[in-house]
């Protein structure tokens, strides 16, 4: 006669011990946990001190001068300005260094994130040697428009596009690249034209790539100083 083994702690115990070695593997090893920890710190430490010792009762009172709050004004203006051109422009970018191949890809993404490696100055005189009274293409809008770009607003966003878009174009791409696109062919299997595809389908599924890029690319062009002083100067209210 066949009899039942009560389950117990014994027939338990492989999944409990899985359970641990689960655990156990998890783990990070302590020098691992020590150069994270320690660069943590790097990040907290300057904000920690920055919290701290600011002088906040002088800077709330610099804040009520009429000069700091056009010139906050200014640069919320010309960083949400930079970051609304950097969507038109960049999105469609990111778009073909998601769906290219080979050389030209490599090529397109090297020229688009060549100004996150330029140092900002540098980004400055290039604008200023395109644009410029003298420059490759300034010439040719003062000659024939009377278009004359560096040392005005224009300059400013200009300069914070240039420096900011390739951080939504990198954003926005890796969005596309990690996309599951049979929800495009599905809609064009439907009868869906491309802009219909375009609008109903892959930018409802891009919204978070497309939200974190921009939030990005506005930070960094409202940070930015080095090129937007070299090609639009620092006249007050300018």
């Amino acid at each position: 006669m066949c009899q039942l083994r009560p389950l117990g702690r014994r027939a338990g115990h492989p999944q409990s011990r899985r359970f641990r070695g689960g655990l156990r593997r998890a783990r990070i090893p302590p020098a691992i946990a020590l150069l994270a920890g320690l660069g943590l710190l790097l990040f907290l430490l300057p904000l920690a001190g920055l919290i701290i010792q600011a002088p906040w009762n002088q800077a709330l009172g610099e804040l009520a001068d009429p000069t700091t709050t056009t010139a906050l004004g200014l640069s919320i203006f010309c960083s949400l300005t930079a970051t609304a051109i950097a969507l038109v422009l960049g999105i469609p970018l990111a778009m073909i260094l998601a769906r290219t191949r080979g050389t030209l890809r490599n090529v397109l993404r090297a020229l688009t994130t060549l100004p996150m490696v330029l140092p900002p100055v540098v980004g400055g005189v290039a604008l200023l040697l395109a644009f410029g009274r003298h420059g490759v293409a300034g010439s040719f809008l003062r000659q024939w428009f009377g278009i004359q770009i560096p040392f005005t607003t224009a300059a400013a966003v200009m300069a914070e596009t240039f420096v900011a878009m390739p951080f939504l174009v990198i954003a926005v791409e890796a969005g596309l690249r990690s996309l599951d696109h049979r929800y495009e062919e599905a809609a064009r299997s439907l009868g869906a034209g491309y802009w219909r595809v375009f609008t109903r389908v892959t930018l409802p599924l891009l919204r978070p790539a497309i939200v974190s890029g921009a939030v990005l690319c506005w930070a960094r062009a409202l940070g930015e100083f080095g090129a937007t002083i070299t090609f639009a100067g620092n006249f007050p209210g300018r």
